[in-house]
């Protein structure tokens, strides 16, 4: 006879069962399988990233989506990969080179810095990889990928290639978003917006033509003045209509620039005039191109002052100068007032400084299949759960514009363009690059460099990450993998990428391969504290998921997760909840050992067809409840409702399996023969279906389980398809769960009886029935067992002493004596207190109704709220006077 340990230990069984999927190939998808094919591309981690709290969930719904689709008999392709990660990398190996080497990139020279770069990712990259097995990730690791792979790397170079032959890529000088650390543009996706508190500096510049008459202007960024080329008013404004066309000073370097006037000034803001910076505002870059304004950058790359004629400020960090600027025209009498300023500031989303705008000479697409792409979304060909985000997603289609695709990186795909060596530092400036450069000889655009590289130079830039990954759902497959899985059939993400990577990879579905890149998108919750704040390390609030793996399992982890996850709603984390997926484990383990304890488990068939004869109302009851728990999932999974089918599993198996069935069917084992081996039967066929069940949100504790009790005969849990329902149906079949349903009525109303009269759940009483029905008499002693008594007994003609306690159910009137059973003196004392507090309440809660100023003035639901609680009072009142008659 199998027997299982006392207790579960997820560490061990997790990782002996991981090894063994692994080893046995569970995970590899078959091209050539005649079973319908099902895929997911998991949306590839960047290769510095570790797991987090975000990665669990995603991940974790993914999975469920697999191991439920091999369930429905289907070949499955989870397919891996991580992100090469521009920015984030880069920025990660400079930093280990500064503490280890006190040297930069520039030292090394990029080749060299390269080479760096592809070592840290052989040692680190696969750190994500290796935390996502150990939460059970059913990937198929030979198809792992990543964005920087050779092959891949061709097919990014071929999308370039052909975006720039059809005119779609072009390159030009515009303002962009500039991170100061990073040194590179970024996108607008890549720029998060923060509230912050800043200072508004109103100062003063002088009129040429009227010496000592001055116009205030408040500015935010008084540190970028040297590069002020005008100054703008509001034609509208009556204030300065007047002095449009003149000229004002400058302060410093000193220079007199011209009044213009423009409608995109805000009469209302400051004091309506408009220090106009082309060089570092965009809405400045557009009022200096309309009045042809000059140009006049005075930051560095890294943000620092780049202004030789000002000594005080050339070479000074941005906001170090921001202060020094303020100091210096305080000096000059020019500086009128400081206040403070509410307002949102753009910061790097890798970095986490603020942006610069800065006009940069950059590499941009026009976006393709931007109607389709939309068309494919309204229309519903692509559906987006929860709904609202295909209203998100409409609104940044309808007003997309060109997209900025070139980094100022090493790490990353160069752009493939090279520029013939007599010629670069023209091309290199080049206001656009077409195809006369093409056929000129002058340019060389395309997957392979030159023949003769020594006549070339390479464009330095590298492509924006995202331009690589939009590719991510075929790019990944190779013809036959893509002829059975793509379009994929399922994504899961975040909502906070839907414009860097769901909506393009639409667009580049629809280009490159003539359909959509799969079906269904599911944007999963995004985790936060109990508080409601976004977990971060930074903050503290944010659990080490490996350390929750090591205290609660994997398996805890992952149905607690899911239990809080609600569809379309965030995630409160709460770790008590991830206790209850560790309790959970531990209770399904149980189950299973008290099953092995009545002898062998999984020897006889499972199947509908052997269904024993002898079946008691409980065994039909669960067996029928099973079948709805089945088709309830179904629906659950249908509609993406995670949350709603763990809640689901969690509450039959504790609820209806342990706490009724489990406790119902005790005395069989008591027993030989028919009866007992019926149960028997409906035991291993719950256990069975429930592990199937359960599976998908745990498997490791599924699979251990469904091998110790013998179920592993027909193979690996991993690979099983679900049996067809049992499908107990009938009028002989609802007969019986009515009575299993007023048997556990019953007895959890004794059960209360007895809470009521402090008489111990396991305190032996006696009861009496006045039946209703005949068949009353054959569930007495599960209703005994139920309901803690020593017996219960029908006495049709019974005649109760007035006051003894009863309650009225499916099997009838019940009556529990109460002699000898309790301290009657001690209870009627104890029932006459409570009786007098609530006396109290019900007083008190009459006076505050019969209180025609508060009924009046009081909110109409605070008003219901307190006839309610008179009404419980009165009820309990009630209750605890028949209670004291009936020891009286």
């Amino acid at each position: 006879m199998a027997e299982l340990s006392k207790s579960y230990e997820p560490n061990e069984v997790e990782e002996a069962w991981y090894a063994r999927w692994i080893e046995q190939g569970c995970f590899k998808a078959d091209e050539g399988s005649s079973k319908e094919g099902f895929s997911v591309v998991i949306p590839p981690p960047n290769v510095t990233g570790i797991l987090h709290m975000g990665h669990v969930l995603n991940n974790t719904i993914q999975d469920i989506l697999c191991r439920r689709a091999r369930q429905e008999g289907k070949e499955v392709l989870w397919l891996p990969g991580t992100d090469h990660a521009g920015i984030a990398t880069q920025t990660r190996v400079e930093k280990m080179l500064r503490e280890e080497d006190g040297k930069t990139k520039h030292d090394l020279g990029r080749e060299a810095f390269l080479e760096k770069v592809w070592e840290w990712k052989e040692k680190h990259g696969g750190i994500i990889i290796d935390q996502l097995k150990k939460l059970g990730c059913s990937c198929d690791w030979n198809r792992e990928r990543f964005t920087m792979d050779e092959d891949y790397s061709r097919e990014v170079q071929k999308v370039f290639v052909h975006f720039f032959k059809s005119g779609n890529i072009y390159r030009g000088r515009r303002m962009v978003n500039w991170c100061p650390v990073s040194r590179t543009a970024l996108s607008d996706e890549e720029v998060v917006m923060r509230p912050g508190k800043s200072k508004l500096f109103y100062m003063k510049y002088e009129l040429v033509s009227e010496p000592g008459t001055f116009l205030e202007i408040a500015t935010t960024r008084p540190e970028t003045l040297m590069g002020d080329s005008g100054v703008a008013v509001n034609p509208k404004d009556p204030r300065y209509g007047h002095l449009v066309g003149q000229k004002i000073k400058r302060p410093f370097p000193p220079a007199e620039i011209p009044i213009v006037a423009d409608e995109h000034i805000d009469i209302e803001f400051g004091t309506g005039v408009l220090k106009v910076t082309p060089a570092h505002d965009k809405a400045d870059f557009e009022i200096g191109a309309r009045h042809d304004l000059e140009i006049i950058d005075v930051l560095h790359p890294d943000g620092t002052v780049n202004c030789p004629e000002c000594p005080e400020l050339d070479g000074q960090d941005r906001f170090v100068a921001r202060r020094k600027a303020a100091e210096m025209l305080d000096e000059m009498g020019q500086l009128v007032k400081i206040e403070e300023h509410d307002n949102n500031v753009g910061y790097s989303e890798r970095a986490g400084v603020p942006i610069e705008p800065r006009l940069s000479m950059q590499w941009f697409l026009k976006y393709p299949q931007i109607e389709k792409a939309t068309e494919a979304v309204r229309d519903g060909e692509i559906v987006m759960r929860p709904e609202r985000w295909r209203k998100t997603y409409l609104h940044w289609m309808e007003n997309i514009q060109d997209w900025c695709i070139s980094r100022q990186l090493w790490w990353g795909h160069q752009i493939p363009v090279w520029y013939r060596k007599e010629k670069a530092e023209e091309l290199t400036e080049a206001e656009s690059l077409d195809l006369t450069q093409l056929e000129s000889g002058d340019l060389h655009v395309g997957t392979e460099p030159p023949a003769d590289p020594e006549n070339w130079v390479q464009d330095g830039d590298v492509l924006d990450t995202w331009f690589s990954s939009w590719l991510w759902p075929y790019a990944t497959m190779d013809d036959p993998t893509r002829a059975k899985f793509y379009p994929t059939s399922d994504l899961a993400t975040g909502p906070d990428i839907i414009f860097f990577w769901v909506a393009r990879m639409i667009m580049a579905g629809y280009e490159f391969m003539g359909e959509k890149p799969f079906g269904n998108v599911y944007f999963n919750s995004i985790v936060r504290d109990l508080k409601g704040q976004k977990m971060s390390k930074s903050k503290g609030n944010s659990p080490d998921p490996l350390d929750l793996i090591k205290t609660y399992g994997a398996d805890g982890l992952r149905l607690g997760l899911m239990r809080i996850a609600p569809t379309g709603q965030d995630v409160r984390f709460d770790e008590k909840q991830i206790a209850e997926g560790r309790n959970f484990a531990n209770k399904l383990w149980n189950a299973s050992r008290y099953r092995l304890m009545q002898g062998d488990a999984g020897v006889g068939s499972l199947a509908a067809s052997a269904r024993p004869e002898e079946l008691s109302v409980y065994s039909r009851d669960i067996l029928a409840r099973l079948d709805e728990l089945s088709s309830g999932l179904e629906k659950a999974y249908e509609e993406y409702k995670f949350n709603d089918a763990a809640s689901q599993v969690y509450e039959f198996f504790w609820s209806n399996f342990c706490d009724l069935y489990l406790e119902a069917i005790k005395n069989d084992f008591n027993e030989e023969g028919a009866k007992k081996q019926a149960t028997l039967w409906t035991l291993d066929v719950c256990l069975a279906r429930l592990l199937q069940l359960i599976h998908p949100f745990m498997p490791h504790v599924t699979e251990e389980l469904w091998d110790q009790l013998g179920f592993g005969a027909s193979g690996l849990l991993v690979s099983q398809a679900l049996p067809e329902q049992l499908v107990l149906a009938g009028e002989e079949v609802q007969e019986a769960r009515d009575h299993a349903a007023a048997v556990y009525q019953a007895a959890g109303r004794i059960r209360n009886l007895k809470a009521e009269y402090h008489l111990a759940a396991n305190k032996n009483v006696r009861l009496i029935l006045k039946p209703s029905g005949d068949w009353v008499e054959n569930e007495l002693g599960v209703l005994a067992l139920l309901s803690g008594a020593a017996e219960a007994v029908i006495e049709k003609d019974y005649s109760p002493e007035k006051g003894t306690p009863a309650v009225v159910t499916g099997m009838g009137e019940i009556y529990l004596p109460l002699e000898g059973l309790i301290d009657v003196e001690a209870e009627r004392e104890r029932l006459t207190r409570e009786i007098g507090k609530i006396e109290k309440e019900v007083v008190r809660c009459e006076n505050k109704l019969g209180n025609e100023k508060f009924v009046a003035n009081a909110k109409p639901e605070v008003v219901a709220q307190e006839r309610e609680r008179l009404e419980e009072w009165q009820e309990k009142l009630g209750q605890l006077r028949e209670m004291l008659s009936a020891i009286a």
